[in-house]
């Protein structure tokens, strides 16, 4: 029985990661090549992001740079105006990146975007920033979402 819901629990986990598709996305400075930004879910855009709801964050890029450390930033970017949105980890190197990071090496960055249920329901766009060790942009990317009750 064990067994089987190991197997059923993989099948599920499979599932979910075929359903992801890349996110078309604006680039704001990427140094970093090859990227492509997958939110779960997030089947077209803007992203409709739910109060209450957490949404997976992927990000795939090779590094055209070599850094200790990286920094993530992410901001709502309201009327031109950019406002800091909390995520769970900005340290780069705990969300799936080993450091030191590498030039010419591929990468793969997982964190979260939980949407608060005090955020207002509003159209604007996120920006994610990934930063090195000398507050370089490593990737930067822009797309627009509708917060939703």
């Amino acid at each position: 029985m064990v067994v089987v819901c190991w197997v059923m629990a993989a099948l599920l986990a499979l599932g979910a990661l075929c359903q992801a598709e890349p996110v078309k996305f604006v680039d704001c400075g990427s140094k970093a090549e090859n990227i492509i930004v997958d939110i779960t879910p997030c089947p077209s855009l803007p992203c409709i992001l739910h109060k209450g709801q957490t949404y997976s964050v992927n990000i795939t890029f090779t590094s055209t740079t070599s850094s200790q450390t990286s920094q993530a930033e992410v901001y709502g970017i309201l009327a031109g105006i950019p406002i800091p949105f909390h995520i769970p980890n900005t340290d780069g190197c705990k969300s799936g990146i080993q450091c030191p990071i590498q030039k010419m090496k591929k990468y793969s960055y997982i964190n979260s975007l939980p949407i608060k249920s005090e955020y207002p329901s509003v159209e604007l766009v996120v920006k994610w920033e990934l930063m090195d060790d000398t507050k370089n942009i490593i990737f930067c990317w822009k797309i627009p979402v509708k917060i939703s009750s």
